[in-house]
């Protein structure tokens, strides 16, 4: 089938025109599992705090897609060997690469099936999508896995300077205005380049994976890891525990019918046949947020507690610090609300609770980036550069946290 002309090209913010490359990819943008994505947000509850964070997966594949084109280009520019079914694959690939991804994207992946990761679940559609387009994904597939024998096409797709980093980079600091986090796509793009089959970054290029690294653990800390965005993530993630627990207690618990599916049944990887597939497909942000609202008026306190949190944005209280938290501190904030409320300690601990999160902005031990020199030695990054802060980007950072109530709640 031939595209509509009407339809090959989006208009999109950042870059302008994307355009539709074939016909394969002009049917898999329309079909309902990618459709969906319209319905997933990007970055969560970040627009609790960034008010203009409310764009899509939808939005981010087709950037990453177009930005693939544009390396595509580029190294066969350069005399890179790529074949036009290799193409495909690596447009396709990035295309779906976050198609698995659940409401709220990273805040419930792990609240709605159980040990299941968005990859696999993006893994399970292309499986699903290729028996539908009579193998036309193989390629695309072994590139997703990370299992196609031309590496630098797996790297394209996920590495430590993929499209797909490119992409989110450069959309959320965009929407959320959060200007550190712009990087130079373009830029960064033109630098790649071949070498024994791996990715590389030519020498001219080494400023900007600078600027790219900077940025990334900018937005990390700055907007992903947010402390607001972290406790809103946290109450979300115990809200839908508690309305399970409600629900094997035999407590009546309202919501759509595919939520309710997923809340009633525990799904693991092994339990993902095309069924458990089809249902969530029909699962996004909406069920999510209508399930909220509903659940506000839920006579369970702690259910209708953590809604009333959300909807409002009347949330905890949150302390962010480089050390462990006090536990002293800790339960003199559980001791108080459990004794206001009347509350058991499983119930207070939905309200006061700690953890810790980590980050390292550059993972030297997953797929480094290879700078290449102009006597043609490939050199880490970390040790090319001349700037000190790319080691210490290397390092895990580990903050600790503190969730409680405020005064009035």
């Amino acid at each position: 089938m031939t595209p509509s002309r009407k339809l090959e090209i989006f208009n999109d913010p950042i870059y302008g025109f994307i355009s539709i490359p074939n016909p394969l990819v002009y049917e898999l943008i329309g079909h309902p599992y990618f459709q969906r994505l319209r319905r997933i947000s990007q970055m969560g509850l970040s627009y609790l705090v960034f008010p203009g964070a409310h764009h899509t997966r939808f939005h981010h594949a087709l950037g990453s897609m177009h930005l693939m084109q544009q390396a595509v280009q580029l190294l066969r520019f350069k005399g890179v060997e790529i074949s036009k079914e290799e193409e495909d694959g690596l447009l396709i690939a990035i295309l779906l690469h976050d198609i698995g991804h659940g409401p709220f994207s990273h805040a419930m992946e792990h609240s709605i099936v159980q040990g299941v990761t968005h990859e696999a679940i993006s893994l399970f559609f292309m499986e699903a999508l290729n028996r539908q387009f009579n193998g036309s994904l193989t390629t695309a597939i072994a590139i997703f896995s990370g299992k196609h024998p031309k590496a630098f096409l797996n790297q394209l797709v996920s590495s430590q300077l993929d499209m797909d980093r490119m992409d989110y980079l450069k959309r959320d600091s965009f929407y959320t205005g959060v200007a550190e986090g712009n990087i130079n796509s373009e830029r960064l793009i033109t630098m790649l380049n071949v070498v024994d089959g791996e990715l590389v970054v030519e020498e001219k290029g080494i400023y900007s994976v600078e600027k790219f690294l900077m940025a990334r653990r900018f937005m990390y800390w700055q907007v992903y890891l947010h402390k607001t965005s972290l406790v809103a993530e946290q109450l979300l993630i115990r809200t839908f525990k508690r309305a399970k627990e409600l629900l094997v207690s035999g407590v009546d618990v309202g919501c759509s019918d595919t939520l309710l599916y997923f809340l009633e049944h525990t799904v693991s990887k092994t339990d993902f046949d095309q069924e458990v597939l089809e249902r969530f497909s029909r699962l996004d942000d909406i069920d999510i947020v209508g399930a909220l609202k509903r659940w506000r008026n839920h006579p369970d306190f702690v259910l209708s507690r953590l809604c009333t949190m959300l909807l409002d944005r009347k949330l905890l209280n949150i302390t962010l610090k480089n050390r462990p938290i006090d536990e002293t501190k800790l339960a003199r904030y559980f001791e108080t609300f459990k004794k206001q409320h009347g509350l058991g300690d499983a119930e207070t601990a939905y309200f006061v609770f700690s953890d810790r999160i980590e980050n390292t902005a550059y993972d030297r031990n997953h797929q480094n980036i290879n700078i290449l020199k102009g006597n043609g030695k490939l050199v880490d990054v970390a040790k090319a550069s001349d700037h000190l802060n790319l080691k210490t980007l290397s390092k895990t950072v580990t903050k600790y946290y503190m969730c409680y109530p405020k005064e009035d709640t």
